[in-house]
């Protein structure tokens, strides 16, 4: 699941997306998976999980990756 948000950075990937792309096209997951999925990446990527960095969540449409070090512009 990390691979595709990250292949897919800066674009939103609704839940369906991601189970369609990890899991396969009509594999039974329920979204609960991809969020208990998420939660779980976020434990071990985020230095504070509760206020995620790296993947954002944009509530009821599905998820992003983001590579804030990525959005800098030297002045």
């Amino acid at each position: 699941m990390l691979a595709t948000l990250i292949h897919a950075r800066g674009r939103l990937l609704s839940r369906d997306q991601l189970i369609d792309r990890v899991w396969g096209h009509g594999v039974s997951i329920t979204d609960r998976v991809v969020d208990n999925h998420i939660m779980n990446l976020r434990r071990k990527l985020e230095d504070k999980p509760s206020a995620p960095r790296y993947l954002l969540s944009v509530r009821g449409l599905g998820y992003r990756f983001e590579n804030p070090e990525e959005n800098l512009t030297e002045t």
